[in-house]
């Protein structure tokens, strides 16, 4: 019972929110961006044979954060980490709201069981409709597990359990139409200006995301588990052309929010 009063109260907070948040405003600044490099410390993420999600997603997150400060110095960047430690997935979305950013980027590498999977997968906050897509959000989610007192730092949410996801299916982000269009301009470019195969702009319920009270996206960069992607991920030029790209999205998609009339 106690459970699913805190549920109803969560529910009724995030439907605050929302009610908060009538339409995204014309001419809005992006004059504040976070990047979160996923999992560090104690979490390593997933791995390939020799590379590991955490420190790819460290290496493309610290480059990406130096792409924009060089070339857009009106623009104040803020990393969750930037170095090899943990941070819980609350932690992370507090940053981003205490900072009042006006984006969120989350980066991270993927997995699957099957080696010869590839391509990159963009992710936006909503309601996951197939279940690869619910098995991403879950594998990240998992984190939280790590957290000595996670039943009640995250008032009893279950990663593994579909029923915990109801509350994302009755509340989609305030954001989302931002966070589409940002996502849609990043796997443009992986597949245009990266050679990368994109996979879509695709939809699912991370925690991490759903905490975050601005537009927000979450990048699966490659699977490592794919040998050639791992080369690629692990490698300084396929670092760069990740960052890269996502910053050539993150530039039109800050100048096409600045001159909306």
């Amino acid at each position: 019972m106690r459970i699913i009063g805190t549920w109803f109260l969560l529910l009724a907070i995030t439907l605050l929110n929302l009610s908060a948040v009538s339409t995204e405003s014309a001419g809005t600044k992006v004059s504040v961006v976070v990047i979160d490099a996923g999992h560090g410390g104690k979490d390593p993420g997933t791995r390939g044979k020799a590379v590991r999600e955490k420190d790819v997603a460290l290496k493309i997150s610290l480059l990406l954060g130096n792409y924009i400060e060089k070339n857009l110095p009106d623009v104040k960047v803020i990393y969750t980490r930037k170095d090899d430690r943990y941070l819980d997935l609350n932690e992370r979305a507090e940053i981003a709201n205490k900072s009042n950013a006006d984006l969120f980027i989350c980066i991270h590498a993927n997995s699957v069981p099957r080696a010869d999977t590839q391509g990159t997968e963009t992710y936006v906050m909503g309601l996951h409709k197939t279940e690869q897509n619910f098995n991403v959000s879950k594998r990240e989610n998992s984190v939280m597990l790590l957290d000595d007192n996670y039943k009640e730092k995250y008032e009893g949410f279950d990663p593994s359990s579909p029923e915990s996801y109801i509350l994302f299916s009755l509340a989609q982000s305030a954001y989302q139409e931002s966070s589409l269009k940002l996502a849609e301009k990043i796997e443009r470019q992986f597949k245009t200006k990266a050679g990368r195969n994109s996979l879509g702009v695709k939809q699912a319920g991370f925690w991490v995301l759903w905490k975050t009270t601005m537009p927000s996206v979450l990048i699966e960069t490659g699977f490592l588990t794919n040998p050639s992607e791992e080369a690629f991920l692990g490698s300084s030029s396929g670092q760069d052309a990740i960052a890269s790209s996502i910053f050539r999205a993150f530039k039109d998609y800050k100048a096409q929010m600045e001159a909306i009339n």
